[in-house]
């Protein structure tokens, strides 16, 4: 049974209702109000801002040993209200329940990785660079973190955020997309009862008022935001008037480099996987596939048909892919698709809008878009992918970095050798051979170019929410 949470923020342990003015949430698979959710003023930020400072003074300087049962603790918690925040989350994106599932469990392990990870954090060994002085390095947390986080994954987006910034020792204020509150609003309340007040304070709002509020507060350290890389922009302008820094996990468009001698199966059903999961809301979704020639109108042809194969449907339907979170998504898709179409590509699958409540778009398949078109080189951020055509491996590594992006990639091919070679040449924070978008919490995550910089998951996401402190010892005084 799914218990939709009141809408509050979290501050201290306690739930606030105080709204400069509220937003309708709804349920993305039948357009019905779910809850209004209150928009934060700048003077509810600095309410949880001041907490979380408050709150620093102790977790902060707590043993790593602490925060680590602690974080473990949370985890416990959210393992034993996993089929509510499983229903919370399906409810909120509209996405099949074992989805919704398999991603907050996997969000829940994260948060047991950074327990242990913030145990074994290293620095440059002790000293004597001077004589009769020994130098040691310490790695100390910032302060308190503001994390914003998207609509696509409201709970793997909370554990990235929450994970790494409690772990290194600082206390977060986190604020969830409007469009999907509901999980992070839970979380806020069960947090309370686990970490202590103010580690996690969770506030409720838009970006223009309450993300903007959060970004620019003198007492908030770092700002780790995933986004679109529009928002990226204005957050780093924004932090830099108090040169605080940030970690930004921005937009994507990833390339699928098709080779000759690739497994098509294996391609195709990748493809189907990692194009469509989510209904291709996803900063590294397989949206852009660059086919060999050799291989082109095979693959293109085992496309159409697993594509077209995709089931659509609420989470009741059992669904491969549910809709798009709004309506106002689903028309920016759309728009996207037509104007493909108008420029001379080919609309081989779907491409249309499904005649049902809700934001639901059919699973799309365009072919032959030239490579400055718009489809190409903007994240359409829906169930949408191209297939491109291309002569040689210099022209398909070139078509791969030529775009603005640089978040994933992936490369099918048998020659250990070539995956090796272009995968090195290609510009991303990531690139996977024969499979694609496959995240696992050992292995850091982030981009290169438009799609930001900094590093979520991994010991690498710890230490970028640290400060190195050098402490020199003279031992002759």
């Amino acid at each position: 049974m799914t218990t939709v949470p009141a809408a509050s923020h979290w501050i201290g342990g306690k739930p606030s209702h105080d709204a400069v003015a509220t937003i309708p949430v709804i349920d993305p698979a039948s357009g019905n109000t779910v809850l209004d959710l209150p928009v934060a003023s700048a003077a509810v930020v600095d309410e949880a801002v001041r907490d979380s400072r408050a709150a620093f003074g102790t977790w902060g300087r707590a043993p790593h040993s602490y925060r680590a049962a602690k974080l473990l603790e949370l985890a416990d918690v959210l393992t034993a209200d996993l089929d509510n925040l499983v229903g919370l989350e399906s409810l909120d994106v509209g996405k099949p329940e074992p989805h919704a599932r398999q991603e907050i469990t996997w969000a829940i392990d994260l948060i047991r990785f950074a327990a242990g990870a913030g145990r074994a954090l290293e620095s440059l060994s002790a000293g004597e660079y001077v004589p009769g002085k020994t130098s040691f390095v310490r790695r100390e947390p910032l302060g308190v973190i503001a994390g914003i986080t998207p609509w696509n994954y409201p709970m793997v987006m909370l554990a990235y955020k929450t994970a790494a910034a409690l772990a290194a020792g600082n206390t977060l204020v986190l604020k969830p997309a409007e469009q999907t509150p509901l999980t992070t609003i839970r979380v806020g309340e069960l947090a309370g009862q686990v970490l202590g007040d103010g580690v996690l304070n969770v506030v409720l709002g838009d970006g223009e008022t309450t993300g903007a509020s959060m970004v620019a507060h003198p007492d908030v350290a770092l700002v780790t935001l995933t986004g679109d890389t529009s928002t990226g922009r204005i957050v780093a302008r924004s932090a830099a008037e108090t040169l605080k820094r940030t970690v930004l996990e921005l937009g994507g468009k990833s390339p699928v480099l098709v080779f000759g001698d690739a497994d098509l199966d294996l391609v195709a059903d990748g493809i189907r996987k990692g194009g469509f999961y989510n209904s291709g809301q996803d900063c590294t979704a397989a949206s852009r596939v660059i086919a060999h020639a050799d291989v082109y109108d095979e693959l293109a042809e085992r496309l159409r048909e697993g594509i077209a194969g995709i089931t659509v449907g609420a989470p009741a339907d059992e669904p491969e892919m549910g809709p798009v979170v709004s309506a106002e998504q689903r028309e920016r898709v759309l728009g996207f698709v037509e104007r493909a179409d108008a420029a001379g590509a080919k609309v081989t699958v779907g491409g249309t809008a499904v005649d049902r409540p809700g934001y639901f778009v059919t699973p799309t398949l365009v072919e032959g878009p030239a490579q400055d078109a718009e489809i190409v080189q903007r994240e359409v951020f829906g169930p949408v992918v191209t297939i491109q055509r291309a002569g040689d491996e210099d022209e398909m590594v070139a078509m791969a970095n030529g775009t603005a992006y640089g978040l994933g990639a992936s490369v099918w091919t048998r020659n250990v050798g070539r995956a090796v070679d272009v995968s090195g040449r290609i510009d991303a924070g990531a690139v996977w051979v024969n499979c694609h978008d496959v995240v696992t919490p050992e292995m850091p995550h982030g981009g290169v170019r438009a799609s930001g910089y900094g590093k979520d998951l991994s010991l690498y996401s710890i230490a970028e929410m640290t400060h190195l402190k050098h402490v020199m010892v003279d031992h002759e005084r």
